[in-house]
């Protein structure tokens, strides 16, 4: 019986992924077009973004303008990085942890706008000193109600960047790991017995993720009411979208792979072409959000008003409408 399932297979089916060389050979007029339009959203992606680079280095005060460079700069490189796996799918392993190592940067990138927005940690702990921050968010305690709100403090967001740079760090030290066991053969995505290296370091890293997700979420619950003029709704609506799709959308597909449903089409083992049609998605995706971001990151705004002002503009107010009440009377 085995032998006869294994006549029928093709032994292309079964290879590593194949050489550029041989994927190139293997395209027709349409594959060739789809390459060439694909590879252009992705240069497009890349110079639009060097270009908002330029423009933010030039209006924006540091060091707001490294750390939008770094927030914007997801989805370009990304789009990068999955057209060069897509021509080369032998590099597919090193270029998805690429773009997952920036990416891990940017999460951290994302709490540090956020607190730099709003003037630094010193005016934002002065701002926030005397409120409570709601803690029962995602993707941890999203639906833990009955957690207590607690008191914003030096040690309090010294943890919570903590938490979002630990994920950076880790991130890159295990990707270079799995690198390195991955050119020795000791590390295989497909290889899930419990003695394989994959099956622990990826149900880890994943754990990373939820951990520094949370203290984004955190922060910006509890800010987003203040930074709304700048548009900081749709900028981490932007990078949550760019998080599920480089992460859970890849991680689907590499699922289906895995378990066949997704056929093999020689000279692409189902591994292979799992991750082939996920750079290619991939690039369209990420081109897309790299417009959207040229909209959010590629102008200034009006800086915050100081927690003193609007405290003078509200006392102002109340002022005037005392005094309109007396004159009425």
């Amino acid at each position: 019986m085995d032998e006869a399932l294994n006549n029928t297979i093709d032994p292309a089916c079964l290879q590593d992924p194949p050489l550029a060389i041989d994927v190139i050979k293997q395209l027709d007029v349409f594959d060739f077009c789809l390459y060439l339009m694909l590879t252009f959203m992705a240069c497009v992606s890349l110079l639009l973004y060097l270009e908002q680079c330029a423009y933010i280095y030039r209006n924006m005060p540091y060091p707001k303008k490294t750390t939008l460079m770094w927030i914007s700069g997801a989805a370009p490189v990304i789009a990068t990085m999955s057209c060069f796996g897509m021509w080369i799918p032998k590099a597919v392993m090193i270029t998805d942890m690429t773009s997952n190592c920036y990416f891990a940067v940017v999460v951290y990138k994302v709490l540090v706008l956020m607190i730099e927005e709003l003037g630094g940690t010193n005016h934002f702990l002065q701002r926030f000193s005397t409120e409570t921050f709601r803690v029962n968010t995602g993707p941890c305690c999203c639906c833990c109600a009955c957690l207590p709100r607690v008191h914003m403090s030096r040690r309090l967001l010294f943890f919570l960047k903590l938490g979002a740079l630990q994920y950076a760090i880790l991130k890159t030290v295990l990707s270079i790991l799995s690198i390195v066991l991955w050119t020795n053969g000791n590390f295989d995505l497909s290889d899930l017995e419990i003695t394989g290296t994959a099956i622990w370091i990826n149900p880890f890293i994943g754990i990373l993720t939820i951990i520094s997700l949370w203290p984004v979420a955190i922060i910006f619950m509890n800010v987003n009411s203040h930074l709304r003029s700048i548009n900081l709704v749709p900028k981490y609506a932007i990078y949550q979208l760019i998080l599920v799709l480089s992460q859970l959308q890849t991680s689907i597909i590499n699922i289906l792979a895995l378990d066949g449903t997704i056929a093999c089409a020689p000279p692409f083992s189902s591994q292979a072409r799992g991750s082939m049609l996920s750079q290619q998605m991939m690039i369209m995706e990420m081109f897309i959000l790299t417009l959207i971001n040229q909209r959010l990151y590629r102008r200034t705004y009006d800086a915050l008003p100081s927690e003193e002002a609007h405290d003078n503009n509200h006392n102002a107010k109340v002022a005037l409408q005392t005094a309109l009440v007396e004159h009425d009377v």
